[in-house]
């Protein structure tokens, strides 16, 4: 590992769950007994679609902008963001009272949007498949004096995600089986860490969408693998690559990556909303999606977390009908 890739220790996410204690959602873990029967294993669900802004970005967002030096936030944050950590930091940003700056991609979903307009943020629209969103994000703190805060290759970003793990193994104790969403590897990576210092026993998956296995690739490759943007209904797992910070931590501590059709995610989504009646959106159904499959007939205790509840009403009702 090179000496500017820094990860984040056990020690830096239980800071970070003491920064968000007075401030973030110590969201629930459900079970279902039907889901339960049907699968043939015992899953535990850490839904994080309860969470502040709607999903678990605000833990890393809050963490990031917590730690900054007074002098240094005060100048705002910057960000570039599909939609969840969008909304995270800028609700982190107006917690502080300070300004955030958002690059979002045309497409984004309009809830999200206009939920990150709502905390108070100023948008900054780009293509996702023709422009370099960092690149814009640059020029912003650039002319600004603002700090970048990425969605998920950021060490105090990783650990302040983290804590969902932290929270979930607290309540179930030691688990067989951790699926967690995999996007940039920002969740992923602090749930290694998190699970690894406290239930070394257990086993961590990242899923991925199908159309979207640049993380599979790296594994398999032993190095980061980029890919073109992945075409998914996950549009919170629409990331090219994983990070210089997020994958030599996957890649030392998780049992594998699977990954899961947008057909599967859709199954999930209906399931959710029928059975233990929330509202998830398709990112955070990628860990159900691959638990309900890769657990069948186990009988093992599993932790799956619910990422976000972000869903467009729209689309959420076609993938109801």
């Amino acid at each position: 590992m090179s000496s500017d890739v820094t990860e984040p220790t056990l020690d830096d996410i239980r800071a970070a769950a003491d920064r968000l204690a007075p401030v973030a959602h110590r969201t629930p873990v459900l079970t279902s007994s039907r889901i339960d029967d049907a699968v043939g294993a015992s899953l535990f669900f850490k839904c994080e679609n309860f969470q502040r802004a709607g999903a678990f970005k605000f833990r890393g967002a809050y963490n990031s902008v917590a730690s900054l030096p007074d002098e240094v936030r005060a100048h705002g944050v910057v960000a570039f963001s599909s939609g969840n950590h969008a909304q995270a930091l800028a609700l982190a940003a107006r917690l502080h009272g300070i300004p955030a700056t958002i690059v979002m991609p045309v497409d984004a979903p309009a809830g999200k949007r206009a939920a990150t307009e709502g905390y108070g943020a100023t948008v900054v629209e780009y293509d996702r498949y023709t422009q370099d969103r960092e690149a814009i994000a640059r020029r912003v703190a650039e002319s600004t004096g603002a700090t970048v805060i990425p969605p998920f290759d950021h060490p105090p970003v990783m650990a302040g995600q983290g804590t969902a793990a932290l929270e979930l193994l607290e309540e179930t104790g030691p688990l067989d089986l951790l699926f967690c969403p995999l996007g940039g590897g920002g969740l992923l990576s602090g749930t290694l860490v998190a699970t690894h210092g406290i239930s070394p026993g257990t086993s961590v998956f990242g899923v991925e969408p199908e159309t979207g296995d640049d993380g599979l690739q790296s594994l398999a490759a032993g190095r980061i693998v980029t890919i073109e943007t992945p075409r998914t209904i996950a549009d919170g797992a629409q990331t090219p690559a994983l990070g210089s910070h997020t994958f030599p931590v996957i890649a030392r501590l998780a049992a594998g990556i699977v990954t899961a059709t947008d057909d599967e995610l859709i199954s999930g989504v209906r399931e959710f909303a029928r059975t233990m009646k929330i509202v998830v959106e398709p990112t955070g159904a990628l860990a159900f999606a691959a638990a309900r499959r890769e657990a069948a007939g186990s009988s093992l205790r599993v932790g799956v977390i619910v990422s976000g509840g972000n869903a467009d009403p729209v689309r959420l009702a076609e993938y109801l009908a």
